[in-house]
């Protein structure tokens, strides 16, 4: 983890976050600065700085976050009326803390009913 990484400091318990959820490789807390009615990211527990970081062994772990969020968007109750997974990969398009994550945004539209847990 990175010592100034503000996502590897709510990883360890060092800066709030409301969570979402939680497992041994991945967190998805609020965005503090949502840009729509659900805003969540969810961030490996590995510091992976981007995209441009990846490597083959990073795999498993992104695999798990793309069928873990749609599985968070039911949780948050966007599943069947849509949402966005977005990456932004350097700063050049948007991506403001280098570590890497997925926001997953949505909730324009009605809400489901959101479910108590995963």
């Amino acid at each position: 983890m990175a010592t100034d990484c503000i996502f590897c400091k709510i990883i360890k318990g060092e800066s709030p976050a409301t969570f979402v959820y939680k497992d041994d490789d991945m967190v998805v807390f609020h965005n503090t600065r949502p840009s729509a009615p659900v805003h969540v990211l969810i961030v490996p527990r590995e510091h992976i700085e981007s995209v441009n970081a990846l490597e083959e062994k990073h795999s498993a772990i992104i695999s798990k976050m793309m069928v873990r969020a749609k599985e968070i968007a039911r949780l948050l109750g966007i599943r069947d009326s849509g949402y966005k997974l977005v990456i932004n990969v350097g700063s050049g398009a948007g991506q403001v803390i280098f570590h890497l994550h997925i926001h997953l945004i949505g909730g324009w539209g009605s809400l489901d009913q959101p479910q108590s847990r995963i």
